[in-house]
């Protein structure tokens, strides 16, 4: 089974994600993601990556290798997921059952952590973020 390549950030914005993004196919993908990750009987390998993933190639700002949204948002989207994949314990480059990224995310992200792991994020003020993790941590990661 050929592992789902997922950015840091992205580990914990699928816990979130109600459907708001840069483009419709940005979103159509985020959606096929966020169903998998959140199908309780899906569990299933997750390249972790700080670096384009499936998703970014579906939206308008991808380049060959980086984020082009603006001058510095390759550099912003890095660091994000550089603080996710510190926070949660991962290597990057490394693959992880679905179900373990959960349990980390669960044992180890507080809502209120967002506020510096995503620090900057032009989503987090929606407050979507914050209420996926509390959902992840109750153990109702299909109702996120």
């Amino acid at each position: 089974m050929k592992p789902v390549r997922l950015r840091g950030h992205h580990l914990l914005c699928v816990h979130g994600f109600r459907g708001m993004g840069y483009s419709p196919s940005f979103v159509e993908k985020m959606w096929e993601i966020v169903a998998r990750i959140r199908d309780e009987h899906d569990d299933f390998p997750i390249e972790v990556v700080a670096a384009l993933d499936e998703a970014c190639l579906a939206c308008p700002h991808h380049g060959e290798t980086t984020c082009e949204a603006g001058p510095n948002s390759d550099a912003h989207v890095r660091s994000l997921d550089g603080n996710v994949i510190r926070h949660l314990g991962l290597e990057p480059g490394n693959v992880y059952w679905k179900s373990e990224l959960i349990r980390r995310t669960a044992e180890r992200v507080k809502p209120d952590d967002l506020d510096e792991l995503c620090r900057d994020c032009s989503w987090l003020p929606y407050g979507v973020c914050k209420e996926g993790i509390a959902n992840v941590r109750r153990g109702n990661v299909a109702q996120t």
